[in-house]
C-alpha cells in the first residue's frame, strides 16, 4: 500500500532508538524528510548510523536535533532547527521519555513530578508548538505513544502510568479541538515490547514479585495470547498508517496493541 508519505516532514520524538528509530526506518521507506529529537547526541549519532547501514541513499532525508524537552525552550529550538531544514512538519511521533518504575513503597512526591516532567511534559511541550501551526496550516497529523500501563494499573508502574493516562486524555481532548482545523491526533498504547526499556521494567517487576528476571519475563509473555512480544517495527506499522493520508477518517483514537493480553472493548 502506498501511504502517501512521500516528501512529508516527520519529526520523532525519541527517535534515536526502540519504537521512535523503528517509526524513523519505516517513514524513510515511505520517502518521507525525517527530524529525529533526542537528549543523547551519541545516540542520534548511533540511530544515523543504524538507519545510513540499512538506507545510505537516505542521509539528506535525515536531521538529528539534539534537545531535553522537559524544556519548552529546548523544544522550541529544535522544532525551529528541524523546520529550517526540512520546512514545516506534516507528522510528529512523539515517543520520547520513560518515567522511572518505582515498586509503591519507595514513591515519593518526587516521584510522582519526575514521571510527569519524563513522560508527559516532554510530549506536551513540543505538541504545544506543533499543532497550532498545524491548525494555521490547516493540515497535519501527531501520533503519541502511550503506554498501557495509562489504562491498566501497575502497581510498580503508577507515576508513569498516570502520565500515560494523562497523554492518551489530551490525544482525544485535542483531536476534538483541532479536528475543525484539518488536524488529525491518535495515541497508540502498546503493551510490552521488546526495547531497551523492557530490561528496566524487568528488573522492576522481579523486585516487586521477588522473582528473577527471566521468570518476570516469562510470566509477562505467558500473559500474551499471541505468545510474544511486539517487536518495535510492528508499533511502527500502525505508526505509519494512523500518520498517513490513507487515515484520512481517524481521529481522536486510542490504540491498543499488547496482543490482546488485555481484553477490553474501549
Amino acid at each position: 500500500m502506498d501511504l502517501k508519505l512521500t516528501g512529508q516532514h516527520v519529526l520523532i520524538t525519541g527517535g534515536s532508538k526502540g519504537i521512535g528509530l523503528a517509526c524513523a526506518q519505516g517513514f524513510l521507506r515511505e520517502g518521507a524528510k525525517v527530524s529525529l529529537v533526542s537528549r543523547s547526541s551519541s545516540n542520534l549519532d548511533a540511530a544515523l548510523a543504524t538507519l545510513l547501514g540499512v538506507q545510505p541513499e537516505f542521509k539528506d532525508h535525515i536531521g538529528l536535533f539534539a534537545a531535553d524537552l522537559k524544556s519548552p525552550a529546548e523544544a522550541e529550538r529544535a522544532l525551529t532547527q528541524a523546520e529550517a531544514l526540512h520546512g514545516p512538519v506534516d507528522v510528529l511521533v512523539n515517543s520520547a521519555g520513560a518515567a522511572q518504575r518505582t515498586v509503591p513503597d519507595e514513591l515519593n512526591a518526587q516521584a510522582w513530578r519526575d514521571a510527569m516532567d519524563a513522560k508527559f511534559f516532554t510530549y506536551v511541550h513540543m505538541i504545544d508548538l506543533v499543532v497550532k501551526k498545524m491548525g494555521q496550516r490547516g493540515q497535519g497529523a501527531i501520533v503519541n505513544i502511550a503506554g498501557i500501563g495509562g489504562k491498566l494499573a501497575s502497581a510498580y508502574h503508577l507515576p508513569g502510568g498516570a502520565a500515560n493516562a494523562a497523554l492518551m486524555l489530551i490525544s482525544a481532548g485535542l483531536a476534538a479541538a483541532y479536528g475543525p482545523k484539518g488536524v488529525r491526533i491518535n495515541a497508540i498504547s502498546p503493551g510490552v515490547t521488546l526495547t531497551d526499556r523492557t530490561t528496566t521494567s524487568l528488573v522492576t517487576a522481579a523486585k516487586f514479585s521477588d522473582i528473577s528476571e527471566a521468570e518476570a519475563l516469562r510470566r509477562i509473555t505467558e500473559r500474551v495470547p499471541l505468545g510474544r512480544l511486539a517487536q518495535p517495527e510492528e508499533i511502527a506499522n500502525a505508526v505509519l498508517f494512523l500518520a498517513s493520508p490513507c487515515a484520512s477518517y481517524v481521529t481522536g483514537v486510542i490504540l491498543t496493541m499488547d496482543g490482546a493480553a488485555t481484553p477490553m472493548v474501549v
